[in-house]
């Protein structure tokens, strides 16, 4: 649905994109990550037409971006859209009537949104006394009141309290579930491992890495993470580089790749003599896997 090839850009001697390539099927989510300022609002920018490359190509749906293209694309970017002195009605009516629809088509379309993102009973309601999490399913119904092949969620739930985060990624899998293709951008690591197939890492224009979580995990050789607190940490990972375990911080929490199994029991048995204030396994997450390639920021 969506291919990026081989995309640079440039502002003066500032590189912003340096070759980054990207594909993404019919009816996948595509998390793209990076910290601010990697580049990801740019790309965005390039795929709906907004800017020009300096090179590289960028296709939906096997057709170049351009003015013909447009009509493709749904944006719910996170700077909400909406017009806070309208309904929830008329703020669709009047982007569906920015899209060429017309009459009973725009009635019926503005209703289907509205019943996509479970807002039908505040269709007369102002959008400024919405709730947070309403607000950001409004400004997804924005993005799909024209039909779209492909939709851009920029940073869906920033901000949002936990239920107002489940009812967007609830409604994210349902647009899945129904064909859509989503390029989607977070800064939230569980919300990219829970909602996407393939997640892309980018840092300073580079796109470090590109894959599924299993392909991602084989950048930690290990099995688990054991978490330890201690107040003996140099001992404790002097006997851990004997086991053949290699330490990590993350933030302020000790932590040792284990190569292999190991219960709570053996490990506490392994740091016989040091003492252990607390000590705990857990499994690769992408967070650790982010960490890991963004501190080396080397392409995988």
């Amino acid at each position: 649905m969506l291919t990026v090839q081989n995309l640079s850009k440039y502002y003066g001697d500032r590189s912003i994109l340096q070759d980054v390539s990207l594909h993404i099927p019919q009816g996948e989510i595509y998390g793209l990550l990076g910290p601010n300022g990697a580049g990801k609002t740019t790309i965005i920018n390039i795929i709906c037409n907004l800017i020009q490359p300096d090179r590289g190509t960028v296709k939906i749906d096997g057709e170049l971006i351009g003015d013909a293209t447009k009509s493709l694309i749904g944006i719910a970017p996170q700077d909400n859209l909406l017009y806070k002195g309208l309904t929830c009605w008329e703020n669709l009516e009047f982007f569906a009537t920015l899209y060429g629809l017309r009459g009973e088509a725009r009635t019926k379309q503005v209703r289907s949104c509205l019943e996509a993102v479970n807002l039908v009973d505040r269709s007369h309601s102002l959008v400024g006394v919405l709730s947070g999490g309403m607000v950001r399913r409004m400004n997804m119904a924005i993005a799909l009141v024209h039909h779209p092949k492909l939709v851009i969620l920029d940073e869906p739930t920033t901000g949002l309290d936990i239920e107002a985060r489940y009812e967007i990624w609830e409604l994210i899998g349902q647009l899945r579930a129904q064909g859509t293709t989503l390029l989607l951008t977070t800064h939230m690591l569980e919300e990219a491992e829970r909602l996407c197939q393939t997640i892309g890492i980018l840092k300073n224009g580079h796109l470090l890495v590109e894959g599924d979580l299993a392909k991602l995990r084989q950048v930690i050789p290990a099995e688990e993470i054991v978490f330890m607190r201690t107040t003996a940490e140099k001992n404790a990972i002097e006997r851990a580089r004997e086991l053949g375990f290699t330490e990590r911080h993350y933030g302020n929490d000790l932590a040792f790749w284990l190569p292999e199994h190991k219960t709570l029991v053996e490990l506490v048995n392994l740091f016989d003599g040091i003492s252990i204030d607390s000590i705990s396994i857990q499994p690769i997450r992408l967070e650790h896997i982010y960490i890991e390639i963004t501190q080396a920021a080397q392409p995988v």
